[in-house]
């Protein structure tokens, strides 16, 4: 697989091609200004040689023209690229000195060609004068064009030369650019790397800002890690501290019953083998309740659902548990419908944890109430023993949302609760522990919504 580039080339890359595109823009209108620059400066030249030639444009005794060369005005014309230089001076009669295929511009200066040569010329006028007149003189000259075009790539080359070390040092600040620009994103990846395996903590660490949004992602990333690893923490060391004691007397039961004398003394330790791994099997679903709520990272979608008819719902379908254990499982409340927003499923997994955990952990013949309030509240209360105030008072501190999610070690009251806690921060509400009246049992409040 290619590895990518990295962003310091890219980044030195556009910059440099960007610069290099603006440099060939500006050498093409630089091409273009030295073409125009060594024209007007040769038919500056040009027109100079045609006008001294035409100041020695002279009338002789007969009212004609005469013509006497000057060096100087050929002379001028003369360059290191040895251009041909070509001259013709007309009269009234035509021509009378020069080169015969070089003609005359027509609007002062103009391009041509002789013999194959391609030149630049340019045409002067002259009226003079005689006693019976006067006739106008016609001086055109004319140079080869390898001088101008000379000039030009003389004029190009340096522009070219100054384009190139001004993109060779717009690379090398670029470079430096954006390796100063980075700086800040390699700090970052080196903290990274040097933080601890273990260590979900928040990223502190000064960046620019657009470098924030990246690191403040990171950091949510780290936190929704650290709760999902916090939750599979709490369900490996409960699964541990919960689990192990019913699979325990379940293989002292079943070894029990291998040993057995008789049919009934197998049966029993049957009987109390499988009641073990009930126990088990209803704590590991009761764990894998808890760890759902701890993984999930956002909360559940909370419906309209009336609180009466899912407490009526749980009630029932515990009843036959309850008249089993010798519990007087009953139900309290309104008539007409309790509307709260919360999640059915979640609500009724709470209100039968609350149920099962009364059933479990009072004795036999003990009175169970299911209430449901006006306000929206949930009561189960029970009268059977009343809880010692220091174990009602660590229940209650434990059972308040901000108690995170390590692990639960309330082994006289199992998970039920703290499942029940869980799922009421999930959907917006809370869980409250008091004695019952008269000091006897325990009432859970729980509010939703």
């Amino acid at each position: 697989m290619t590895r990518p580039a990295s962003l310091r080339f890219r980044l030195l890359f556009w910059l440099v091609l960007a610069t290099a595109c603006i440099g060939v823009l500006a050498l093409i209108d630089t091409r273009a200004e030295a073409l125009r620059t060594a024209r007007d400066v040769s038919d500056r030249v040009l027109a100079g040689a045609a006008l001294a030639i035409a100041e020695r444009v002279s009338v002789d005794a007969e009212g004609g023209a005469q013509v006497a060369i000057p060096f100087s005005a050929l002379d001028m014309l003369s360059s290191a690229a040895q251009d041909q230089v070509f001259y013709r001076v007309d009269g009234p009669g035509g021509l009378l000195t020069g080169y015969e295929e070089l003609t005359p511009a027509e609007n002062g200066f103009a391009d041509g060609e002789i013999g194959g040569v391609a030149i630049r010329k340019a045409t002067v006028r002259r009226e003079l004068t005689t006693g019976e007149g006067s006739f106008v003189v016609t001086v055109t000259v004319a140079e080869s064009t390898r001088a101008r075009e000379a000039l030009a790539r003389a004029i190009l080359t340096r522009s070219a030369l100054r384009l190139v070390l001004l993109i060779g040092g717009a690379a090398v600040v670029a470079a430096l650019a954006a390796t100063l620009a980075l700086r800040p994103a390699r700090q970052l990846s080196q903290t990274i790397a040097e933080r601890a395996a273990g260590d979900l903590g928040a990223i502190v660490v000064k960046a620019p800002a657009e470098l924030m949004p990246v690191v403040e992602a990171l950091n949510g990333f780290l936190l929704r890690l650290h709760k999902a690893l916090a939750a599979l923490q709490s369900f490996a060391g409960n699964a541990n501290h919960q689990i192990r004691t019913p699979l325990t007397v379940a293989r002292t039961q079943m070894a029990l019953a291998r040993r057995a004398t008789t049919p009934e003394a197998s049966r029993a330790a049957l009987a109390k083998a499988d009641a073990a791994l009930i126990r088990a099997e209803r704590v590991l679903a009761q764990l894998l309740v808890l760890a759902r709520l701890g993984a999930e990272g956002a909360g559940p979608k909370l419906v309209p659902a009336d609180l009466v008819q899912v407490a009526r719902q749980v009630t029932e379908e515990l009843l036959p548990d309850a008249l089993r254990a010798g519990h007087d499982l009953g139900f309290e409340g309104p008539d007409g419908v309790v509307t709260v927003e919360t999640e059915p499923v979640l609500l009724g997994e709470a209100l039968r944890n609350l149920i099962t955990n009364a059933l479990y952990h009072t004795p036999p013949g003990t009175e169970i109430t299911v209430r449901v309030e006006e306000d929206g509240v949930l009561a189960v209360q029970d009268n059977g023993p009343a809880l010692p105030a220091p174990l009602l008072a660590e229940l209650t501190q434990r059972l308040q949302p901000d108690t995170g999610a390590a692990p639960v070690r309330i082994a006289q009251h199992g998970l039920g609760l703290i499942i029940v806690r869980d799922i009421a921060t999930a959907l917006n509400g809370f869980v409250r522990l008091k004695s019952g009246p008269d000091g006897r049992g325990l009432m859970v409040r729980l509010k939703v919504g």
